[in-house]
């Protein structure tokens, strides 16, 4: 336990925060309302620089409230049951994607942020998953419903909405903002003072929030507090790149917009020291990284590059361009963690592969995932270019097959080789649930809400997920074979978030690294067939370190690293963990 910090301290890094974003105003009693907010007073705990507050256990499900429904039963009630019989053994943490009443976009267009939508369940139910699990919520805070309250509060000219929005002239050039979608920017809106034009980043009914505004700062304190009060534990910073306007600039990934995250940490970290912030930013890979600061920004972001590059890998049956990145990139200090992922609720975005994949690798890819049943999303450039934005599709029929062959009958294995690498990489995995239930597309739901997104958003019958899963069905080899390479890979120091990571030359057709963790003195070689073709391996390339007998934790394959003419073969999509018998 540290011992209590000095309010006159933090009261001076919050007013210093300040100061960098609102360098017009005195900002001392600001900070005071600040720090009330959340509730910090003279007994503070001061929070440890550069701890990381996971480990290789540490795995995340992503799951909307709803994903799993029953009849006669609230949402999140059939998903905490789910998550307490079926996955409390593998899964540590649980990133519930918006539980709030909302008008569109399956919860990021929140019309009131300090109640649980009565579609999903109540706050209890909140913090029973939280009693069990280590909750993140999205704080979905660039922007909100266009039926909120504080929106309405705009139409009618009232406080304290009608100045919590952004409103510009359509006359000004507007040409260099960056834009995820392809719909007008400015939303015109009738008020008692004339007729506004409101700033949308993303839709109509989504608009952006007002933060030169510091009431706004102070709304979303308070609601941070709350949700704290309710046993959130990560905070998914939703759209934060776009948080900071200014005029005459690309309105993203401002300096501003660091500040506010910085000083949203100063906050969180010193009301709940082991609150640990991750920023959303789909960018590309360097913008991306600014996110971690000098460790005192995100504890964590997500590694946007990987689904992109990883899927292109498995349907090419080429491992260069992830092997190129991955080199790349930099390891993540002590205190912080990348989060690995390769599905969530969104596409597979495109930007962050800008400057990995070439621009005709792109083109040949979006040509397949077609083929495969998916879609493309588009956002807007500037002079009225669009460019493909994402991948609407589940990850089970993304990797039905290849580039070369279409599909083919290794859907399966490539499935599961997609996810042994994932557990494998340095970082914190996290399943988006239809991954682990190897759901495929749903055209259904695309229909009835003419969202491609929503081809990858189902909603399962929990009983019939259930008998589903004992039966002998894909869903089930899936799930079981998930479940087995997590339950392997939570007992690995090796692969503990912050281990030390390199990557291996065997050739285009394996990719391969190796993974260290020094206090705990084990390493392991994790080596992938990412081709629908056997593969040859001769042992003295690997040059395992030390010499002696290795032992494979999935397949239980023995090989000994001193033996000059030692080989195996890797079956088409196969990986294997290498660990050294001691």
């Amino acid at each position: 336990m540290n011992p209590p910090g000095s309010y006159t301290e933090l009261h001076g890094r919050v007013v210093n925060h300040l100061d960098q974003v609102y360098d017009h105003l005195d900002n001392n009693d600001l900070a005071h309302q600040l720090l009330s907010a959340m509730g910090l007073d003279e007994h503070i705990e001061m929070p440890e620089p550069h701890k990381s507050y996971w480990d290789e256990s540490d795995i995340a499900v992503i799951t909307y409230g709803n994903s799993l429904i029953r009849e006669g039963e609230k949402p999140l009630q059939t998903l905490h049951r789910f998550l307490s019989e079926q996955l409390s053994d593998c899964i540590s943490i649980v990133h519930i994607l918006p539980f709030f009443p909302y008008s569109s976009d399956d919860g990021f267009a929140v019309m009131e942020y300090t109640q649980v939508g009565d579609l999903f369940g109540e706050w209890s139910d909140i913090q029973r998953i939280s009693n069990g699990f280590k909750l993140m919520s999205d704080l979905v805070i660039n922007h909100c419903s266009a039926r909120s309250r504080w929106f309405e509060q705009l139409r009618q000219g009232e406080a304290p909405g009608k100045d919590y929005f952004i409103s510009v002239s359509p006359e000004l050039d507007l040409s260099e903002v960056v834009r995820p979608r392809t719909s007008p920017l400015l939303r015109e809106v009738h008020t008692p003072e004339g007729t506004e034009h409101i700033w949308c980043t993303f839709s109509h009914d989504q608009p952006d929030l007002n933060f030169a505004n510091t009431e706004v700062l102070l709304e979303f304190t308070r609601i941070i507090r709350l949700y704290l009060d309710f046993g959130v534990k990560i905070f998914r910073l939703d759209a934060i790149a776009f948080l900071w306007k200014e005029l005459g600039t690309s309105c993203i990934n401002l300096p501003q917009t660091h500040e506010i995250v910085r000083l949203l940490r100063t906050l969180i970290e010193h009301h709940s020291p082991d609150a640990i912030i991750i920023t959303e930013t789909n960018i590309p890979v360097r913008e991306n990284l600014t996110y971690f600061g000098n460790a005192n920004e995100a504890h964590m972001i997500y590694n946007f590059s990987l689904p992109p590059l990883l899927l292109h890998t498995l349907v090419s049956g080429n491992c260069q361009y992830l092997k190129t990145w991955i080199m790349s990139m930099p390891q993540a200090i002590p205190g912080t963690a990348y989060l690995n992922f390769i599905a969530s609720h969104d596409g597979i975005g495109l930007r962050p592969a800008e400057g990995l994949l070439e621009d005709s690798e792109i083109d040949e890819l979006i040509s397949a995932m077609e083929d495969f049943g998916g879609y493309i999303s588009w956002r807007a450039l500037a002079n009225n270019v669009n460019r493909p934005y994402e991948i609407n599709i589940s990850l089970f029929d993304a990797l039905k097959g290849t580039l070369t062959h279409g599909p083919d009958q290794w859907q399966e294995q490539r499935f599961i080789c997609a996810h042994a690498i994932m557990l494998a990489l340095e970082g914190i995995p996290a399943f988006y649930i239809h991954s682990l239930l190897a759901t495929g597309n749903d055209y259904e739901k695309l229909k009835n809400t003419n969202n491609n997104r929503a081809i990858n958003r189902h909603n399962w019958e929990a009983d019939e997920l259930l008998e589903l899963l004992s039966t002998d069905s894909h869903h089930t080899r899936i799930y079981q074979s998930l479940k087995r390479l997590i339950a392997i890979r939570r007992k690995q120091p090796a692969f503990h978030p912050n281990a030390q990571q390199t990557v291996l030359h065997l050739g285009d057709g394996i990719f391969a690294f190796w993974r260290e963790n020094h206090d705990a003195q084990q390493s392991i070689y994790s080596i992938s067939n990412i081709t629908d073709q056997p593969m040859d391996i001769i042992v003295t390339d690997i040059n395992l370190t030390p010499s002696g007998h290795w032992r494979d934790l999935i397949s239980g394959l023995e090989i000994d690293s001193g033996d000059t003419e030692a080989r195996f073969l890797l079956q088409p999509y196969q990986t294997i963990w290498l660990v050294a018998l001691l």
